[in-house]
């Protein structure tokens, strides 16, 4: 199988949702896969299979799906090429970090690897992208570091802001607005279990409440 968009598609939202697994997952839900792609779950089973059948997934019927070492590295390449256009995007052609996601998505595809190269190159080989998302080195290796979310963090303790892992526009917008983007220092004040929020100190002082949904997908570094 030739590795069409689709295909790097699929295998980047596989890889993806492996670095969410907890300890005692071994397998992607085919439903977290399908909501991931925005697609039917049937639709997603199908080309499991067709991935399976390429030796690029090991799919298990109603356990999930998880990449072969072949589908592994292609996917790392996808996501590596993502990262780095992201991280190019902002830091040389001015864009906003809300903005740059769908474009990134059809350059992917399409650029040389000569090309992301140079880009890595010219931008100082990072570590991470402008969201604090991980970037695979060129030989497909994932830089890895152990953080907490707000609802896990020490409470009165300062911690950084070091990713944010929803890439919603409007979600990345409202970090932004709240000056809680990475490398921001913040503290976690308290938290409501019945409201189901947190109440922060923020840059400059600042204390707000945000919902614990958000909070979760705030992580953050001591």
């Amino acid at each position: 199988m030739l590795p069409s968009s689709t295909v790097e598609n699929y295998l980047k939202a596989i890889y993806v949702g492996e670095t969410h697994l907890t300890a005692d997952q071994k397998l992607v839900p085919m439903g977290q896969l399908a909501a991931a792609l925005g697609i039917a779950p049937g639709t997603a089973t199908t080309m499991v299979k067709a991935l399976a059948e390429s030796d690029l997934v090991i799919y298990e019927p109603y356990n999930g799906v998880r990449l072969t070492a072949a589908g592994q590295k292609l996917a790392a390449r996808v996501l590596r090429r993502h990262r780095l256009i992201e991280s190019f995007l902002v830091q040389v052609v001015g864009m906003k970090w809300d903005e740059v996601h769908d474009d990134a998505e059809q350059m992917e595809h399409v650029v040389s690897d000569a090309l992301i190269e140079r880009i890595d190159e010219m931008l100082g080989r990072p570590e991470v992208d402008p969201h604090g998302d991980p970037i695979p080195t060129a030989d497909g290796q994932l830089p890895h570091r152990t953080l907490e979310n707000l609802l896990t963090c020490p409470l009165h303790t300062p911690v950084t802001v070091a990713r944010v892992t929803d890439q919603d526009a409007a979600f990345l917008r409202f970090i932004e607005s709240h000056n809680l983007k990475p490398g921001q220092t913040i503290q976690v004040e308290a938290r409501d279990e019945v409201s189901d929020s947190v109440r922060l100190k923020a840059p400059n002082d600042v204390r707000l409440t945000i919902g614990a949904r958000a909070a979760s997908k705030l992580l953050v570094t001591g």
